[in-house]
């Protein structure tokens, strides 16, 4: 188990909170690569995952540690986070023109 208090991420956490909103940031496909157990990949529930991770405690300890990395990722970002109106979504013209000029299969992802 983990130290409780306030400095701790998963302080005042529960394991629904930690297991939702790893699914919604990365879907249950991605999420039973990243940690690959029956649960993420079979039959995928916020129940069934409950279950099997609060009687496996290596599992848990993995999931927990997954959300612990995922938090600067799972952040809103705020206004000032956000990229100035002038550059907006577009690619740079130069990658564009690269990603213009490739074959389909050789494409930039």
């Amino acid at each position: 188990m983990h130290a409780a208090g306030p400095k701790n991420p998963l302080h005042g956490i529960t394991l629904q909170m930690i297991v939702t909103q790893l699914v919604e940031h990365y879907g249950w496909e991605m999420l039973g690569r990243m940690i690959p157990i029956n649960c993420f990949n079979w039959q995928p529930s916020i129940k069934s995952s409950l279950v099997f991770l609060r009687r496996t405690p290596w599992a848990r300890e993995k999931v927990e540690a997954l959300y612990i990395d995922s938090l600067p990722d799972m952040q809103p970002q705020t206004e000032g986070d956000a990229p100035p109106a002038s550059q907006g979504d577009a690619a740079p013209p130069d990658l564009q023109a690269a990603a213009d000029s490739c074959p389909p299969e050789e494409a930039p992802h």
